[in-house]
């Protein structure tokens, strides 16, 4: 009898965003999502107090002690570590980078807020601080050309 090698796991993986401003990036992308901004503290602690981390890498963000130049977004019923708060599924991560935006994403997401509710949905993260660049009308669909506070691009189906 011959046996088939078990298919292995699939792999684990986390969408990284460049940043100016990760923390607001993060809150923006939160409530867009409606994601939860996860809360390294504890991980951090532990860092600082084995002297792994020096204390200027690190900042107060909603009261609570946050890495300077990364912060991440997860999906609410998704597992997560409870020792270090890191998510276990569907994640954003953002990263302090230098340099503005300067060019099309290569990469992008498409929120898909339900059917009749697009309009609704825009109006809603227009408020959160994005704009709308462009309404798309193709024989495949409809949607609404978007970008976040730091211009990344992003479609509303």
């Amino acid at each position: 009898m011959t046996q088939t090698p078990a298919s292995p796991a699939p792999v684990h993986w986390k969408l990284v965003i460049d940043a100016n401003d990760p923390h607001a990036q993060a809150d923006f992308w939160a409530a867009a999502l409606r994601y939860e901004v996860e809360d390294n503290s504890a991980l951090i602690g532990k860092l600082l107090g084995f002297g792994a981390l020096p204390e200027e890498a690190t900042v107060e963000f909603h009261g609570r002690r946050a890495f300077k130049d990364l912060v991440a977004v997860r999906h609410p019923e998704d597992p997560f570590e409870e020792e270090s708060g890191t998510g276990l599924g569907r994640r954003l991560l953002f990263q302090r980078v230098p340099e503005a935006k300067t060019a099309k994403n290569r990469l992008h997401l498409d929120l898909h807020p339900g059917q009749g509710r697009r309009d609704e949905e825009v109006a809603r993260l227009e408020g959160l601080g994005a704009s709308a660049l462009r309404r798309v009308k193709e024989q495949g669909g409809e949607w609404v050309v978007m970008a976040d506070p730091e211009g990344n691009e992003f479609c509303v189906q």
